[in-house]
């Protein structure tokens, strides 16, 4: 995790409370040296912003490595129906790979 970075995102999310990027970039800053705090933001993403797609992927990634497959599955299913109504045929293959993937782990 870079303090920098994550210092610089920060005063990005306080200038743009709305803008969802800004909550999907520290999510990811935190994912692999702070699961629990970047989780948090994935869910703030699924509350605030629920069509933003590139959550959806992440966040029940996330929830798969932390152990709560419930809320994985439905975060893939989420993701997925959200990616077919977008019409966003990458999303939607990338979701479902992902989907079969846990569920067949």
């Amino acid at each position: 995790m870079n303090s920098q970075r994550l210092k610089l995102l920060q005063e990005y999310l306080k200038s743009d409370p709305n803008d969802p990027f800004n909550l999907y970039a520290i999510a990811t800053e935190y994912r692999n040296e702070a699961p629990r705090k970047a989780l948090e933001y994935f869910e703030q993403l699924l509350t605030q912003h629920p069509d933003y797609l590139p959550t959806y992927y992440h966040a029940a990634n996330l929830y798969a490595e932390l152990g709560k497959d419930s809320s994985a599955e439905e975060i893939y299913n989420k993701g997925i129906a959200l990616a077919k109504l977008q019409g966003n045929s990458l999303a939607l293959r990338e979701l479902q790979n992902a989907l079969d993937e846990f569920l067949f782990e």
